[in-house]
């Protein structure tokens, strides 16, 4: 990855001979660049006014986001601490994402029911884990990711137990949204994040100590793009953080989503583990939102968007660290991910209410079957390929081992589904002439 060229001095500038006129001149285009929040690299390719110089427009629209500025409790090694402000592009993503994540996307569909909320549920999570883990390197194919969830069984290799470990952790974080930001919570999470996937196995769970190896975050290409504070600053870097998580309302209102995106931040910035910084990070940015009721986010992936776009999640991380510690950059990019998931979540109601269409008309024609079966043959109807297992269906649809098995097992009597055996398991199949079956 190609590292961000460093701003000119903008303080500097300022104290050059300047016109007061070029202010007005450069006014839309201070307006224009906030609306995408954009850094020096970018910006300096903008169309300038007449008279006005890259540079000079730069220490300008940095003077005005400085009158702007709201620091956190968070400095660098130097100690300059971190900043944010809320642009209108902040502003507009929090409204949405408000609107969305108190209930709309659902409560669009008055016909999602419990069961297919739990479906929904589950497949968000399987994804995060998937996504949340290939971000931080995990190799493995998303099909072979999903079946070992789905089935149950246990991880192979290190990629699938990173995997196995983010579906577990995001569902263990949800019995602790009572409790405040601890060390001890933050460390159980890592812990749980971690199982069986760290080189030394006694760095689960505890943050780096001043006897460790001293750790530097690289790119794929080996250039250091983050040295993160020293171990012996760890402890009270990250007790500020539980301070600042729990200190709501008490000085000034943080949006939760802010907060949230902030301590996802503040732990990626101080990288407190030896590993699994970036995992734990996501999921405590999970377990705030959860706390403060957005609910919605049970049914998110946001990993996956990042995944997507893997390359601007670090470079948000290196334009805020190098651009006077402005954390906006990282809000600004955090927010879009937000909206993709949010996005991508709406397809996918969309997508199942199609199938649930489907399967009311298998209703009429096969009446005995319960709401699983219609679900599982309205999936069939778009993936002729999918391959199912009493495992999974029970992973699915919560529901006992037994009650899955007379599920599949009555649907390959219909002649609807295959059945094989593979090792111990069996495995299901619709069958070739599915479509016609179902649609004749």
């Amino acid at each position: 990855m190609k590292i961000p060229e460093k701003a000119p001095d903008w303080k500097t500038i300022l104290k050059e001979p300047f016109n007061p006129a070029l202010i007005i001149k450069t006014m839309d285009l201070v307006r224009k660049t906030n609306s995408d929040y954009l850094y020096w690299d970018d910006f300096k390719y903008q169309s300038m006014p007449e008279g006005v110089t890259p540079e000079s427009a730069w220490a300008m629209l940095k003077t005005s986001r400085r009158f702007q500025t709201k620091y956190i409790p968070l400095a660098d090694s130097k100690g300059h601490p971190f900043s944010y402000w809320l642009p209108d592009c902040v502003l507009k993503e929090i409204h949405y994402i408000d609107q969305q994540a108190g209930g709309s996307i659902l409560l669009d569909y008055p016909s999602v029911h419990t069961e297919e909320k739990r479906r929904y549920m589950i497949r968000s999570l399987v994804d995060e884990a998937i996504s949340s883990s290939e971000i931080e390197g995990a190799v493995t194919t998303r099909v072979v990711a999903k079946e070992m969830l789905r089935t149950g069984r246990k991880p192979k290799d290190r990629s699938e137990q990173m995997v196995y470990n983010n579906y577990q952790s995001l569902q263990m974080i949800k019995k602790h949204l009572s409790e405040p930001l601890t060390i001890d919570l933050i460390n159980k999470i890592h812990a749980s994040m971690t199982e069986n996937t760290l080189e030394n196995p006694s760095w689960a769970g505890r943050f780096r100590a001043p006897d460790d190896e001293e750790i530097q975050v690289f790119d794929s290409d080996g250039q250091v793009l983050h040295i993160p504070p020293s171990a012996t600053d760890v402890p009270a870097l990250m007790a500020n953080l539980c301070n600042y998580v729990t200190s709501d309302g008490e000085d000034e209102f943080v949006n939760p989503i802010i907060k949230g995106i902030l301590i996802h931040f503040w732990v990626a910035y101080v990288h407190p583990f030896m590993d699994g910084n970036g995992r734990t990070a996501r999921a405590l940015f999970y377990w705030y939102m959860l706390k403060h009721n957005y609910w919605l986010f049970e049914y998110l992936s946001v990993s996956t968007a990042i995944l997507n776009a893997r390359t601007q999640y670090y470079r948000s991380f290196l334009y805020s660290e190098m651009d006077d510690n402005d954390a906006t950059y990282f809000i600004v990019y955090n927010l879009k991910a937000i909206h993709k998931a949010l996005e991508i979540l709406n397809e996918y109601i969309k997508r199942k209410q199609k199938e649930k269409k489907n399967a009311y008309r298998f209703a009429a024609k096969y009446p005995a079957l319960n709401l699983r079966q219609r679900a599982l043959l309205a999936s069939a109807l778009e993936k002729h390929q999918e391959i199912y297992t009493i495992e999974a269906h029970s992973n699915v649809h919560g529901v006992t081992y037994q009650t899955a098995r007379t599920d599949l097992l009555a649907l390959k009597d219909m002649g609807l589904l295959a059945m094989r055996k593979e090792g111990k398991k069996f495995i299901f199949m619709p069958v070739a002439d599915i479509s016609r079956k179902l649609e004749s």
